[in-house]
């Protein structure tokens, strides 16, 4: 069922909510709200992730954009029933309104239940204050969807707040899993990181980040090799090393002390399936935090050194 609403207010919107279920049934198992804010060219995206995601994980998705007419006003869609998991309201704001949208969008959070806010494309400087973003317990950006995803990067760095977390991270999740696994299996005293990536990729530079942190260790990042995403890791001891090269974004060639080079699937993920996957998560998380911090700690000190930010 879908109910659409022009020049509306939250309470025609809760009612239009009300009757679809009156009509269709209440959606039941409703796990949290998530609050969307797009833009109007990210729209269709946005809505296909929110769709696929749903299907996992049944909220309310509120999804928010701006149009471009001159006057004061709100228009609404209310879509719930067959085909819709869970309950979508997509709202467009026009005007001055476009200034006060959390006032619209606070009525509208089902109650007791955690708040998600997502930004598929550019995000605030600070999500946590933001007035959308201080409605969630968690705060998703995705640095990628800015035009300067590694400055995107950076920002986000330098504005944590506990419940932030970035797409970026979710794309290395299998990296580091492999890596960690590596380790595990071919112990060794790592002496040196190398991590290669395609220029201005923000996840090769947050991989790099964790590494430092975890093996503090120096930890170099190449640009210059071929491939999409990141291309490669590289880790050393004085003897042997361990290497995982990408160039097709799907299957990495892996390698390790004594045994011959292997295929392992490590395929670069869409939208859809990133977004399902970081809102399995509902609490902070604290190694995120960790690597986002030592992101500023690399960026200080290259600053020290006078060779701007690194890679």
């Amino acid at each position: 069922m879908i109910v659409k609403l022009s020049t509306t207010n939250a309470a025609e919107v809760q009612q239009a909510i009300a009757n679809a279920r009156h009509h269709v049934g209440a959606s039941s198992g409703l796990v949290f709200t998530l609050v969307v804010v797009a833009e109007l060219a990210e729209y269709d995206r946005a809505m296909e992730a929110c769709m696929e995601a749903g299907r996992e994980h049944p909220s309310r998705i509120l999804l928010l954009t701006n149009g471009r007419a001159r006057a004061d006003r709100m228009d609404a869609e209310v879509q719930a029933g067959e085909g819709a998991p869970g309950e979508i309201i997509a709202l467009k704001f026009h005007g001055v309104l476009q200034k006060h949208r959390e006032s619209v969008v606070l009525p509208l959070l089902l109650p007791d239940l955690p708040v998600i806010v997502w930004w598929p494309g550019r995000s605030p400087k600070a999500p946590g204050l933001d007035p959308i973003g201080r409605m969630g317990t968690r705060r998703i950006t995705d640095a990628m969807g800015d035009p300067n995803p590694i400055g995107a990067l950076e920002v986000r760095a330098r504005n944590y707040c506990p419940g932030d977390t970035d797409l970026t991270w979710t794309r290395i999740t299998r990296w580091r899993g492999l890596l960690a696994a590596a380790l595990d299996a071919y112990p060794m005293e790592v002496s040196r990181v190398g991590v290669s990536a395609a220029p201005e990729n923000a996840a090769g530079t947050l991989l790099a980040a964790w590494l430092a942190d975890r093996l503090d260790v120096p930890v170099t990042v190449d640009r210059d090799k071929p491939g999409v995403g990141i291309t490669g890791v590289v880790l050393g001891s004085v003897d042997d090393e361990i290497r995982v090269t990408r160039t097709d974004g799907n299957l990495a060639t892996f390698s390790a002390p004594g045994l011959p080079q292997r295929l392992v699937a490590l395929p670069r993920r869409d939208l859809n399936t990133l977004l399902a996957e970081e809102l399995r998560r509902l609490d902070d998380d604290p190694i995120y935090a960790e690597a986002m911090a030592a992101l500023v700690r690399r960026l200080d000190k290259a600053a020290d050194r006078g060779r701007g930010r690194p890679a």
